[in-house]
């Protein structure tokens, strides 16, 4: 079994939480992609819900599969995301933004009454870090809001280098907000919960892919079958 069949297990799983009527927002990337075109199927076959897309790329997929769409001016509350994660933590704790809907992907989470993550089992670390994690900023004083980072890293412990994100062509890459995205090479990440606090204060950052507190139910897939984990 590939990797791309697995994440569609973990998506198949995912989906049997979805009910009628229900107001979901949909993650991107991935894993989140087979989600999306699972639940396509359902609403296909009569299933009545309603959807708040993570980026533009998750709103083209949504309407090419007859998911009907909303937003979050228009709902006050969403019942359920489901969404990819980058690394994964035993306390469900998340580095998220590599696909770059990070502000987006955050934004609807924390509207949301719960959020199912869906991964492969590969993404299940011990310590957060050994994938980079991306720093969403406005371009406008980029070298003072990375000099405030690298002291905010030094202030809690963690070290590494700091990338700015190039997209494919070559050229900075550019966020669905037209933010840009600094990609931090820590390693290990001492003390996560901390961390994101300090990020989140520094001007020029408009938000980071410390995900802390917001996962309520993680679905891995693996050789060896689909696990649960539900936070405590």
């Amino acid at each position: 079994m590939n990797m791309d069949d697995l994440k569609r297990q973990a998506a198949a799983r995912a989906l049997e939480h979805v009910r009628d009527g229900m107001k979901l927002g949909l993650g991107t990337g991935s894993t989140a992609r087979h989600f999306v075109d699972l639940l396509g199927e359902k609403v296909r076959a009569g299933l009545k819900v309603v959807g708040v897309p993570t980026s533009e790329a998750t709103r083209i997929q949504a309407g090419q599969c007859g998911i009907p769409l909303t937003t979050l001016d228009d709902v006050d509350r969403l019942d359920l995301t489901v969404d990819g994660a980058d690394e994964i933590d035993a306390a469900l704790n998340l580095i998220k933004g590599g696909g770059g809907a990070l502000l987006r992907e955050k934004v609807v989470a924390t509207a949301s009454d719960r959020m199912i993550v869906i991964a492969d089992d590969t993404k299940w670390v011990d310590v957060l870090g050994r994938f980079p994690l991306p720093v969403e900023v406005i371009p406008f004083g980029l070298a003072a809001t990375k000099r405030a980072m690298a002291g905010v890293f030094a202030q809690t412990g963690n070290s590494g280098h700091m990338v700015l994100r190039k997209g494919k062509d070559g050229h900075v890459f550019v966020t669905d907000g037209g933010h840009c995205i600094v990609d931090a090479h820590l390693g290990q990440i001492t003390d996560a919960p901390r961390l994101a606090g300090l990020l989140t204060a520094i001007p020029g950052v408009v938000e980071h892919g410390l995900f802390i507190g917001i996962a309520n139910l993680a679905v891995l897939a693996g050789a060896q079958g689909i696990r649960v984990i539900e936070r405590r």
